[in-house]
């Protein structure tokens, strides 16, 4: 329930001003007591949304371990402790230890991340507290917005940040900015006319909300409501009631945990099985070598490398973001983005400057066009694609935007560090800057001094400035500017170069054309016309306006807008090129939204919008096919943006939202990635984004795009080689076991698993867990920050339900475990006697071989993984920190198998220079076979990709 019905107001914009007064129990002159205002406050409480708790330090640390992933290496930790017991605690359980270490560091690395990011946007909060001038006890002052109360009176001033919703009871040319709330991009003009119905937000204008800023003019105002009971409250309560969705790669990531955590029982349960089945068992000590090989080989199954991979990739993509002015708030968002193929974006102070610039000029002689965006005087006058010179054309231009920015009180001012910005009406502003772009600023200063003022009316649509022109004598000159056709109705001349005509019907047509003109370009029009005033005449009485605007002499009319952002229009481009589709959702006018859209590319020229009203007549169905053709939705509230996103989710899409306003804080937080505006967005965006945009710019989400992508592209790759390799060692015991009469693993050899008849293992638990330890670590940590093979902005998005490990992936995974696991096996009965090629080297120079041939398998492995399509050989040295990894490994595989305290360890025996040839020619047959299968999936993908492209043309939605 709102606040003002549970007050019994129902709604205050329908109610006369008595009734309001009377429901509150307030006054309109003298305010609340200083004792009642007290009693309010302690009733209804601060003035203040309700927050979300902090999270404990120790919450936070834990929330990191709880993942699939984290759960399987710590059963694999439980297992391997309990395998250290049963062993008599001999020694140390390394492999518990090393899998202890990756688990921790890849939360510390979490943690640390989510704070940094917790500090960054607690460094973009505003330190200072935002107070209100109240009348209390017939005195104004100012209070903490926080202890306003139902009943309380504001006074309203130009640059007050409106503290609560109130009614209106004064108002003297009040403008107020509400594009926080509504996405409205001009000032709205207020009045205190109760209106005729309930209207939607942005029309309520004998209304104020809380979170919005005055521009212009004063106003003294009841308040309403206030806390949770406000409009920003009620956002704030649907905020609260989003479910904020997964990202997609935890949602993977949890589905590859549970996965291999399966999988990882089933083969050290078959593995173990096979082996009691077909050795023969003669002791306890048997069964527990038996054991001990099926937890090193689960243990060796599972890629405890990942989450650290994982942990550090997303992290370093963060780092990259936050140089690129990007905060992520969340390690796995990075990665989001990748995934967007939607992207559903705010206009104003998104793809727009929030910044009111005039764009054109419609004079008597003439158009001319003002280039240069926003509050910074950097451009110039064009007429036809020249700068205006001296002639009729500006000495018109002159009298138009001197005589706007003398009828206004604006102020535009640079600060120390060259910034530009305004204080006032971002419309008036407009003036200013066009005119210094002229140099005509100072001119006007020196010529002009304000001595009356006749303020805006909604009734009027004009304003009227009294100026002493000290270039003629000290003449007083009224200077106007208003809506065109009302101001064109207060004209009987118009300004022709410098001279005076009478304003016939000819010019008046066309003056009426070019205000037509001016509104088909989707552009605010406000036009200036001034009048000596006579020596008869009291420039004072400015209360007779209808004295003082008459007869004037109309010089030209201008057109406004809120400019497109520098580099929106190639971010869009971009996005699209990458199969990005760019949905614009804002509450300003349809025809502005469709002429901004048009001007980015977003849609082509003529496109129109659905407006909230259009959405709310719309079924289920309808919505979902309007939402499939069109790309422009104005004058919408925040439901219809939840509705929006949900749609498109609903349709398969992974939405990333931006947004700037509280109205688009619910959006942002149900979306699959929510993004906020660092500068121009409120601390209830920032809070339930994911994503903060420190610099505003919609550019930077491109490169987000692009390192998402990257990043997804570095997973999967990590993912192909620690799976196949991992493969590689569970199929080499496997099928060693299952084909150890083929090979002569069946004998009395020591460390085997008994002794007679038994099976003698090809590896040693102790080796397979070294294999883990160097393969899974360094090489594999390279493997995440190798950069993208090909050009990831060229792709179409992956869809939603598309796996990280898809059935392509997974059958390299088997191919090339399985010829790991192959070479590995034909190493070993090439230098073992008895098998089907007939060696003459011990078990344990055997062994060594074979293990040794693993390790630089799953080494040539790293290269081939970088790519499941693109040669080993393309790019092979971009990336110097898999070269440092390999190079680390294999130097640490020469020291266990020629350092003799690592033999005793290991089980190994050293190899000659012609044995290590030997093992490097027998592991390279990964590469080759890689290479080979590569050149066959080219060779394929040729056949399909014009038929491919041409089904993701025929997908693209239909833009209306």
């Amino acid at each position: 329930m709102s606040a003002p019905k549970a007050l019994g107001l129902g709604d205050p914009s329908v109610l006369a001003i008595g009734q309001v007064l009377q429901a509150l129990g307030a006054d309109a002159t003298h305010g609340l007591s200083s004792q009642e205002a007290e009693r309010r406050l302690a009733e209804h409480g601060p003035n203040e949304l309700r927050g979300v708790p902090p999270v404990a330090t120790w919450r936070r640390m834990l929330a990191q371990f709880q993942d699939p992933l984290v759960y399987l290496l710590l059963a694999a930790i439980a297992i391997a402790l309990g395998a250290w017991a049963i062993e008599g605690f001999e020694g140390w359980p390394l492999d518990a230890l090393v899998i202890a270490a990756v688990v921790l560091v890849n939360g510390l690395l979490g943690y640390a991340q989510q704070a940094r990011a917790a500090d960054a946007v607690a460094a973009l909060a505003r330190m200072t507290a935002v107070t209100s001038a109240v009348v209390r006890d017939g005195q104004t002052l100012r209070v903490p917005s926080a202890e306003l109360v139902p009943g309380d009176l504001l006074a309203l001033g130009e640059g007050d940040a409106v503290g609560a919703d109130a009614r209106l009871l004064q108002a003297a040319s009040l403008r107020v900015l509400e594009a926080s709330l509504t996405g409205e991009s001009e000032a709205v003009l207020k009045g205190v006319a109760q209106l005729a119905g309930t209207s939607a937000l942005g029309d309520r204008l004998d209304m104020v909300f809380k979170g919005t800023a005055v521009a212009q003019g004063t106003g003294h105002a009841i308040v309403t409501a206030t806390g949770m009971q406000t409009e920003m409250g009620a956002i704030a309560e649907m905020l609260e009631a989003t479910v904020e969705a997964p990202t997609p790669l935890s949602v993977e990531v949890a589905r590859i945990g549970r996965m291999l955590g399966i999988a990882v029982v089933l083969i050290a349960a078959v593995v173990v099985t096979t082996i009691l089945s077909i050795s023969e068992i003669r002791s306890a000590a048997d069964v527990i070598a038996v054991l001990l090989l099926g937890v090193s080989l689960a243990v060796a199954a599972v890629p405890e490398g990942l989450p650290a991979i994982l942990s550090v990739v997303l992290a370093m993509g963060v780092q990259r973001m936050a140089r690129q002015n990007a905060i992520v708030k969340n390690l796995s968002s990075v990665e989001t983005l990748g995934a967007a193929s939607v992207i559903c974006t705010d206009k104003t102070g998104t793809l727009t400057r929030a910044e009111m610039t005039i764009e054109r000029v419609m004079t008597a002689s003439g158009s001319a066009r003002i280039t240069g965006e926003g509050y910074a005087p950097l451009g110039r006058v064009e007429h036809e694609g020249a700068a205006v010179t001296a002639g009729p054309l500006r000495d018109e231009l002159t009298v138009v935007l001197s005589g706007g920015s003398l009828a206004g009180d604006a102020r535009l001012h640079q600060d120390a560090g060259g910034t530009w910005s305004i204080h006032g009406d971002p419309t008036e502003a407009a003036f200013l800057v066009a005119e210094r772009k002229m140099g005509l600023t100072e001119l006007r200063r020196q010529r002009f001094a304000r001595i009356g003022e006749i303020p805006f009316t909604s009734e009027r649509k004009m304003m009227s400035t009294i100026e002493r022109d000290h270039a003629h004598d000290d003449q007083i000159v009224v200077i106007t500017k208003g809506a065109p056709d009302v101001l064109l109705g207060h004209c009987s001349r118009a300004r022709v170069g410098m001279e005076v005509v009478a304003l016939d019907e000819a010019l008046r047509a066309g003056i009426l054309a070019d205000v037509e003109s001016l509104s088909d370009a989707a552009l605010r029009t406000l036009a200036v016309a001034y009048r000596p005033l006579t020596a008869q005449e009291d420039p004072s009485a400015t209360q007779s306006h209808e004295r003082l605007e008459r007869d004037l002499i109309y010089v030209g009319t201008v057109g406004i807008i809120d400019p497109p952002r520098a580099g929106a229009a190639e971010a869009i481009g971009q996005a699209l090129r990458a199969g990005i589709r760019v949905i614009m959702i804002t509450g300003d006018h349809p025809r502005t939204a469709s002429r901004i859209a048009a001007d980015l590319g977003i849609v082509g020229p003529g496109a129109t919008a659905l407006t909230g009203l259009e959405l709310d007549a719309l079924d289920d169905a309808a919505f979902a096919a309007a939402l499939r053709r069109t790309s422009v939705f104005a004058r919408v509230a925040p439901a219809h943006k939840l509705r929006i996103v949900a749609a498109l989710q609903a349709d398969g899409s992974v939405v990333a939202m931006t947004g700037d306003g509280v109205n688009d804080a619910p959006a942002l937080k149900a979306a699959d990635i929510g993004i906020a505006m660092g500068v121009t967005g409120t601390e209830v965006t920032k809070e339930a984004a994911r994503m903060i945009l420190v610099d505003d710019n919609f550019a930077t989400i491109v490169a987000a795009v692009r390192e998402g992508r990257g990043i997804f592209d570095s997973i999967r790759k990590a993912l192909r080689y620690l799976l196949s390799s991992n493969m590689g060692e569970v199929l080499t015991v496997f099928l060693g076991v299952v084909g150890a009469g083929m090979l002569g693993l069946v004998g009395s050899g020591g460390g085997g698993a008994g002794d007679g008849g038994t099976v003698v293992l090809p590896l040693l638990a102790t080796q397979i867990l070294w294999i883990n330890l160097i393969t899974d670590s360094g090489p594999a940590l390279a493997m995440g920050v190798d950069p993208p093979t090909d050009d990831v902005m060229a792709r179409k998005p992956r869809g939603r339900a598309e796996r990280v490990i898809d059935a392509r992936m997974w059958s390299g995974v088997v191919q090339i475990g399985l010829v790991m696991a192959l070479t590995t096996l034909l190493t070993i009965d090439l230098f073992l006697p008895g098998g089907m090629v007939e060696g003459s080297d011990d078990l344990a120079t055997t062994r060594t071989a074979g293990f040794t041939v693993l390790v630089l398998a799953q080494l040539f492995n790293c290269f081939n993984a970088r790519s499941d399509s693109k040669s080993a050989f393309s790019h092979l040295f971009v990336n110097r920190w898999l070269w440092g990894a390999v190079a680390l490994s294999a130097l640490l595989q020469v020291a266990v198998v020629h350092l003799g305290f690592l033999n005793l360890a290991f089980g190994t025996a050293p190899l000659s220079f012609d044995e290590w040839l030997v093992c490097i020619a027998m592991a390279s047959a990964v590469l080759w076979y890689s290479e080979l299968r590569k050149l066959v999936v080219r060779f394929l993908g040729r056949f399909v990709r014009r038929p491919l492209r041409a089904s993701i043309d025929a997908s693209q939605p239909v833009q209306r």
